[in-house]
């Protein structure tokens, strides 16, 4: 066990997280989940959780604590007016059924293949927020079922196995169809809320019994990361909210996109070593 001051120093890192993901929340709609993984993944190891478990548990906590945020983002913006509830009506089964999905893989793969997931995925989100364009579109409605419940699955998968509520990627859909981005926000929000969860109780389902987990922990879920963050990401959520509303994004998306790759070249690294 470390020093109690290396603990200390671990809890500082986790609230200052927690602040993060819950600005990002109520700023981008997404659940703070690509600022958490890598932050836990790197405090499990200092803790010396074993590397077999640890990258499931950073995802499974870290959807843990998507569910409150996303929840407490998701009504901040219904209360606007702005959240396309007939998309999440669509997507009430098809997002769920994804996140099911991805707890599933997740049970079956190695720790070394979630990090790549992880990796690749963050590229392309990336790419796509550091040079994204307002011209770009596929069309100007959102596409028919079932390409749009198709797409509701494959949101929910790969948020899933990522440990993330899912708003970039719904973000990308909805304004590649000529969406607002306000809306595409505000709805992702409740994306967040589809995905995790479901996506809280497999995680627990996928990891139980598995050794190596540290103290406080159910499956996949390490309580004591959800108590030290949760209460902050509810509290800083509404000025991520008001943020969004208020302010010229394309830095700030740029900015997240460089970020995203960082942390995917980190999770590359780590498969190299």
């Amino acid at each position: 066990m470390p020093p109690l001051s290396e603990l200390m120093m671990f809890a500082l890192a986790l609230a200052a997280a927690g602040v993060v993901s819950g600005v990002l929340a109520g700023l981008f709609g997404v659940g703070g989940g690509a600022i958490l993984v890598p932050v836990f993944f790197q405090v499990f190891g200092l803790l010396g959780v074993d590397d077999a478990v640890r990258m499931h548990l950073s995802v499974g906590t870290s959807t843990a604590i998507i569910v409150p945020t996303s929840v407490r983002s998701f009504l901040l913006h219904y209360r606007r007016g702005v959240v396309d509830t007939a998309l999440l009506r669509n997507w009430i089964l098809a997002i769920p059924l994804g996140a099911i999905l991805a707890t599933v893989i997740a049970a079956y793969v190695s720790s070394e293949t979630l990090r790549l997931i992880f990796a690749l995925i963050a590229f392309a989100v990336a790419l796509r927020m550091i040079f994204n364009r307002a011209s770009w579109r596929l069309g100007t409605e959102l596409p028919k079922n079932p390409i749009k419940w198709l797409v509701g699955v494959v949101i929910g998968v790969l948020s899933g196995l990522m440990g993330v509520g899912g708003g970039v990627l719904n973000n990308t859909f909805m304004t590649l169809y000529n969406r607002p981005i306000h809306q595409a926000i505000a709805t992702s929000s409740g994306v967040g809320v589809l995905i995790s969860i479901p996506g809280l109780f497999g995680y627990i389902w996928a990891g139980w019994g598995e050794p190596g987990l540290p103290p406080l922990s159910t499956g996949f879920v390490n309580w004591i990361a959800v108590g030290l963050i949760i209460p902050v990401s509810l509290l800083v959520a509404p000025l991520g909210v008001r943020l969004a509303h208020a302010m010229d994004r394309r830095q700030l998306e740029a900015g997240f996109g460089i970020f995203m790759i960082l942390i995917a070249l980190r999770f590359l690294y780590s498969l190299c070593g």
